[in-house]
């Protein structure tokens, strides 16, 4: 409110003896005038005080003219002069009814003489918000007592009523966010509240998303919509209008011109199809000064915002920044209160609160819903080993596969520990693809886990059951899935196991052949055989080539031709490998443990194993976990594996001759890029391809090919095996053509360890 002047009455509840004191001032002014003006000087200083008055006093006859009124009267009418307004009525100076109203109260206190004190009244302003007054009333009597009018005084409240407004909707706008009211309706009323306040203002929140990157629509009731819908999503910035660079800046933006502001460069356009010419924005902040937003007033004229217009923006910031900072903190209590801490993912409490829904909505729209039960196997081994900060990096990475595997429909809990539940909300009434989608979810947790450098091998068991045959409430469902679960890991582990509904626990889930193939390289089902290379000249043994076998439980041994493609194809062939080295390294030092002479083993590698960046950190791990010398084990590598990217093959190459491993191209001869290749890398042996041998010697052609690689491979200084031998004529030519070593069935078939334990002893 503005301050009084020192003639003011203090307060209003004053007003009624001021009333009387100027009631007998003018009973006396009237006196004087009917003595015709005796004591003129006394007359013209009490006129001068009256008009001086800065509240609103008037005369009026019993017919409610204006007899007598202050220069305060005579101004607010728009009269230069104060003795202009006598003569005349409320009628002549406001609309009808208004002046009705008025003149019914006058005619009522005149009648029967009783005053009417501090009335509020709201008057008219042209071009303006309305004036509110506080008036009394008072009759005026002459020296018989009888009633000749009436004397009128009024203040000026309109500054208080705001203000007692303002108090008003500060508390309403408090008590919202007390009750927890929603955040939309909170900021529109605070907007709302703010523009009741100001003239031909229009106010606008937006809110920082959880990124920090961009503003989102918060409340703008008085703003075209077409713009806000145009302004949600804009990304905060140096240059990005007042609202944009106020979050950015963290301090209030003031830009008076938008059409010639550089802040305003790239949305000038926008602002002038909706006619806006000035925005003054500032920070919503936290208590810690954290940019939760802005709040912007917009004017359609090129102008600066008053001291009051600030006033208001600095209100509306304090109590946009309490509600908002109210309901993220809500938010974060719910979060934390139905989610994982360590993962993020939903816990038994958002469970327990949203799967009855989901059952309903599935019962009335028939549709099934499977819930999957999840275990990890063996999860306690990580902790132990590697410790429980280990075991939560695991975690989280499985839980962030798992959440990727399911649609938005679905969900994704952790029950505790090692545990989760998947639930999936079916499309249909049968959904045919339900078993697949759990075989990829089941695929996702069993890809290896890189854990400093080291990739862990995590499998999962799995019960399944469905609503509603498998249980028609939440409890029979995880009970039933339960089950399955455990039976999946009595059979094994690494598996799915589905509760039947029909009085059995569970049904077995036949398994794919990718997942049987990834069941024997972690269970134990692959094997692996030798193959002799015999010195040529001597016939003693030269060395050994590890070759993979898989012992299905139902189809017995299986060559490598039937599984090879399929760990190509999927992937499986890097797992695959890394077993094939760690268990080749680990027989070769077992027999030279049990006394036999040391032997070299050769192992061969697939192109996706070589292409790995920490391919030969895993041999060396593989040659220091089993204690190998590096010289007894040999790299087999293709042609086609090292040419695919010539750099980076030279590299993984240095470094593996850097730990003293042999490498030797492999298949020689049945490519077109042989030359370059030996040109190129640094191989230490020759594989001439059996396509190659098996001719021998009976085609020409290939006995010149034959001997020309030979001869090559001496001036090299490679040494030369032959694959694929098996006839003495074949050994005969090798022997005649000085071809150093030789393998094939013509020596021994790939033999099982134990057969060559034999052979070498």
């Amino acid at each position: 409110m503005n301050e009084m002047s020192a003639t003011q009455w203090q307060s209003d509840g004053e007003l009624a003896e001021e009333t009387r004191r100027l009631v007998a001032a003018t009973e006396t002014m009237m006196a004087a005038n009917a003595r015709h003006h005796s004591d003129g000087i006394e007359n013209l200083r009490l006129k001068a005080i009256v008009h001086e008055l800065p509240d609103f006093l008037y005369v009026k006859d019993r017919d409610s003219r204006f007899v007598f009124a202050n220069a305060v009267v005579a101004r607010s009418h728009n009269f230069d002069n104060a003795a202009d307004i006598a003569g005349k009525r409320d009628f002549d100076l406001f609309d009808f009814d208004l002046a009705r109203k008025y003149f019914d109260v006058e005619q009522e206190i005149m009648s029967t003489g009783v005053p009417a004190l501090d009335m509020e009244e709201i008057i008219p302003v042209a071009g303006g918000k309305p004036m509110c007054r506080l008036t009394s009333k008072i009759p005026l009597r002459n020296d018989r007592g009888e009633v000749v009018g009436l004397i009128g005084v009024s203040r000026d409240i309109t500054e208080r009523k705001r203000q007692e407004d303002l108090r008003r909707g500060q508390s309403a706008l408090l008590e919202m966010i007390a009750r927890n009211e929603p955040l939309e309706m909170i900021l529109e009323a605070l907007v709302l509240l703010v523009e009741a306040e100001l003239d031909g203002i229009a106010g606008s929140i937006l809110l920082l998303d959880r990124d920090g990157t961009r503003l989102l629509h918060g409340a703008a009731p008085s703003m075209p919509g077409a713009y806000s819908r145009l302004i949600d999503g804009t990304p905060i910035g140096p240059k990005v209008g007042s609202c944009g660079t106020a979050a950015w800046r963290g301090k209030p933006v003031i830009v008076s011109d938008v059409t010639i502001d550089p802040l305003w460069e790239d949305f000038r356009g926008v602002a002038a199809e909706f006619g806006l010419r000035s925005c003054w924005s500032a920070p919503v902040l936290t208590s810690q000064n954290n940019v939760l937003g802005t709040f912007a007033l917009y004017s359609n004229t090129v102008r600066e915002p008053t001291a009051h217009e600030m006033e208001m923006v600095a209100l509306a910031t304090h109590i946009a920044g309490i509600a908002i900072e109210r309901k993220r903190g809500d938010e974060r209590i719910y979060f934390m209160a139905h989610h994982d801490d360590l993962t993020g993912l939903p816990n038994r409490a958002f469970l327990k609160e949203r799967m009855a829904k989901t059952l309903f909505q599935a019962g009335r729209n028939n549709r099934k819903v499977t819930v999957a039960y999840i275990d990890l196997d063996n999860f306690k081994d990580i902790n132990d080993s590697r410790g429980h900060a280990a075991g939560d990096e695991v975690l989280k990475e499985l839980a962030a596969r798992m959440a990727n595997c399911v649609r938005a429909s679905d969900m994704v809990v952790r029950l505790g520990g090692d545990e989760f539940l998947v639930v999936l909300v079916h499309q249909s009434s049968h959904d045919a693809g339900i078993l697949r989608r759990l075989r990829e979810l089941q695929k996702a947790i069993t890809r290896p886990v890189s854990l400093d450098g080291e990739e862990l091998l995590v499998t999962s068991s799995i019960g399944v059951a469905a609503f509603p045959s498998g249980g028609s409430t939440p409890e029979e469902l995880l009970a039933n899935a339960d089950q399955a679960m455990y039976r999946a890991k009595e059979l094994g582990r690494n598996t799915l196991q589905y509760h039947s509904g029909d009085g059995e626990n569970a049904v077995d889930i036949p398994l794919s052949e990718e997942e049987e193939l990834r069941q024997a390289i972690v269970g134990d089902q692959l094997r692996l055989h030798y193959q002799l290379q015999v010195e040529v000249a001597s016939g003693r043994t030269a060395g050994l080539e590890a070759l993979v076998r898989w012992q299905h439980p139902q189809r017995g041994l299986v060559p490598p031709g039937n599984f090879i493609p399929l760990a190509e194809e999927t992937g499986l062939i890097i797992q695959l490998g890394l077993w094939v080295l760690n268990e080749a390294c680990r027989q070769a030092r077992d027999w030279q443990d049990q006394g036999l002479n040391p032997v070299t083993v050769a192992v061969n590698v697939s192109a996706k194993q070589f292409a790995d960046p920490d391919f030969a950190c895993h041999v060396h791990e593989a040659l220091e976990r089993h204690r190998l010398d590096p010289r007894w084990l040999e790299l087999e590598l293709t042609e086609s594996t090292v040419m695919q990217d010539v750099d980076k093959a030279l590299g993984i190459m240095a470094r593996l001759h850097r730990l003293g491993v042999r490498l030797s191209i492999d298949d020689f001869g049945s490519g077109y890029s042989s030359l370059a290749a030996l040109k190129t890398f640094p191989f230490d042996r020759l594989k001439m391809d059996r396509s190659l041998v098996e001719a021998l010697p009976a085609d020409k052609t290939a006995v010149a090919i034959a001997s020309a690689v030979i001869s090559l491979a001496k001036t090299l200084k490679l040494t030369v095996v032959a694959e694929g031998v098996e006839s003495d004529a074949q050994l005969e030519f090798l022997r005649w053509a000085k071809c150093e070593e030789a393998q094939g069935y013509r020596f021994a078939k790939p033999l099982p360890v134990d057969e060559v334990v034999k052979l070498l002893k």
